[in-house]
């Protein structure tokens, strides 16, 4: 027998239009840009530009203003549609059916892209100067387009061989392919075509001019690359019978070379990253002045032959099932196009009270751009200040960029952990990492300091930091043990 059963549930759910602004909000500006295009493009109630018969003023924000009324949480309610909302344009606030995103300050720079030829073609090109019949032409093309960019073949001949047979229909054998793979290893770059470190090594010092040091920098190479990659020194010193001096100029030999011939390709056709900074901060009569980068937004407004094609709805007398249908679409669209403007304009807003409070959290880095300066910070710190949802700052410091007179920085490096000194007081991670990155600068790479060293100079400069947390900090800088930092 079926029961029922009255069951009450509370739950918090975000509407389409909390979703949308959240996404917004992610998008540095070029990702921005983009989805601006993609809005117009599926909402033709959508258009860019100003209204010709209206005079809107630019949206401008200032530095010291507050945004109090601003709530992250506030959704935009999506009520049944009532259409003379669309016909009077004195009721419907200016802010909902335009948005202008573009500042007169906003520096209209191109940036021009050089289109050279690519690395895998000028390879294909010196091809040409090779003697070779249709069957060996096939097989060093399908060699070249095995490349990676950094210049090598990561792939054993025998995948090779199967692989051209599988998916070009050009059956071979691996010595077939070994002899042409040689070839290939006497184009430029030298080193190219290599298939792992210690034969691209070998192919460049194959293609120096001949001395007793590079002589002896192949056989180091060729016999014993393992001590050599861990800087046994005293070790190869002793295996090949040489003086100190000796060895090191065969060193020197070996780090002139290239390991990643590839990369160094100026033509290589990588897809070139071109960052737009979504904010700028200026020093302007000893303040800091923010200002937020508006230039690849247009300015957005509801269409106006779309109201004007519901106001004909409405002094209609008959209105047929195809028009009810039609007209229902014209409201989506409409109300669609509002949402997306009013969402522009909140994400606008949060963007610049977010960076405003970081900016003036960090004040005295941003006045001398000291990264010794810079204060501990976390996100919970900047969504107190400003009364937003940690993950809203997590989303506005995501993949967004700032142009201070220091540099282009990622925003979220300005986020760090605190740890204490000597007097107890607070100190970023950042500010640690910075003297530590020095102290590793001005050492004797002849003797180079290792981490419980590392530790006790930090110690002496006010800082107690544990060796575990040094050999932390020193693999978050990219620098390796002192072993492998060692020089002759």
């Amino acid at each position: 027998m079926l029961k029922q059963f009255l069951n009450l549930k509370l739950s918090q759910k975000l509407s389409p239009q909390q979703i949308q602004l959240m996404k917004l909000i992610q998008l540095p500006t070029q990702a921005f840009e983009q989805r601006l295009k993609e809005e117009m493009n599926e909402n033709p109630a959508l258009e860019a530009g100003k209204e010709e018969d209206e005079d809107y003023e630019k949206d401008e924000f200032d530095n010291d203003e507050e945004y109090d009324d601003f709530d992250d949480n506030e959704s935009i309610e999506a009520e049944d549609i009532n259409i003379d909302e669309y016909l009077s344009n004195d009721e419907t606030p200016e802010y909902k059916t335009q948005a202008n995103n573009y500042s007169d300050d906003d520096d209209r720079r191109e940036s021009p892209l050089a289109s050279p030829v690519s690395f895998h073609q000028d390879l294909i090109n010196q091809l040409n100067t090779f003697i070779l019949n249709d069957d060996e032409r096939e097989i060093a093309e399908f060699l070249v387009g095995s490349i990676d960019d950094m210049g090598y073949i990561r792939r054993s001949i025998a995948d090779i061989v199967d692989d051209m047979a599988f998916t070009q229909g050009i059956y071979t054998d691996e010595k077939t392919v070994e002899r042409i793979l040689h070839i290939i290893h006497e184009l430029e770059p030298s080193g190219v075509g290599a298939r792992d470190l210690q034969e691209c090594l070998l192919l460049q010092l194959k293609h120096k001019t001949p001395s007793e040091y590079v002589a002896l920098a192949t056989d180091i190479i060729e016999n014993q690359f393992d001590a050599f990659t861990k800087k046994h020194y005293e070790k190869l010193q002793q295996k090949f019978n040489v003086s100190n001096e000796q060895l090191k100029k065969a060193v020197h030999e070996i780090e002139k070379l290239n390991p990643k011939p590839g990369g160094s390709f100026t033509g290589n056709n990588k897809i070139t990253e071109n960052i737009v900074p979504d904010f700028a901060i200026r020093i302007v009569d000893g303040e800091l002045e923010l200002t937020l980068n508006g230039r690849n937004a247009p300015t957005l407004h509801v269409s106006k032959d779309y109201q004007e094609m519901l106001q004909t709805y409405k002094v209609s007398k008959d209105k047929s099932h195809a028009q009810k249908d039609a007209v229902q679409f014209i409201k989506q669209k409409l109300d669609a196009a509002k949402w997306f403007i009013d969402a522009i304009r909140q994400r606008q807003e949060t963007l610049f009270v977010t960076m405003n409070a970081i900016m003036h959290y960090q004040k005295e880095f941003f006045l001398d751009g000291d990264e010794t300066k810079m204060r501990p910070m976390i996100l919970k710190d900047i969504a107190d200040t400003v009364g937003l949802d940690i993950s809203t700052i997590s989303r506005v410091a995501n993949s967004k960029f700032v142009e201070t007179p220091y540099g282009t920085k990622l925003i979220k490096e300005f986020f760090s952990e605190a740890m204490k000194n000597d007097q107890g007081e607070d100190v970023s991670t950042l500010e640690i990492k910075k003297i530590l990155k020095n102290i590793l600068e001005e050492e004797d790479t002849h003797k180079p300091f290792p981490d419980d060293q590392l530790a006790e100079l930090l110690k002496e400069k006010g800082y107690p930091i544990a060796r575990r947390t040094i050999a932390k900090y020193r693999e978050q800088l990219d620098i390796p043990v002192a072993r492998l930092r060692k020089k002759m």
